[in-house]
């Protein structure tokens, strides 16, 4: 899976990717394995595109 959303694919709206964020946590009991974190920092880039927020930290 690509680390970045697809720029070709349809653009979801941050409360439907929000949605996602929250099911993944609740689905992993709130402990990520590898392979759910690398999910998460995907749907986090996605949001933060789709909602206009930097989640980058600051320096």
């Amino acid at each position: 899976m690509p680390p970045y959303p697809n720029p070709s694919a349809a653009v979801r709206t941050a409360s439907v990717v929000n949605e996602e964020i929250r099911t993944l946590w609740q689905r992993s009991g709130g402990l990520l394995s590898p392979d759910d974190e690398t999910e998460y920092q995907r749907l986090l880039v996605e949001w933060a595109a789709v909602s206009g927020t930097d989640v980058r930290p600051a320096a």
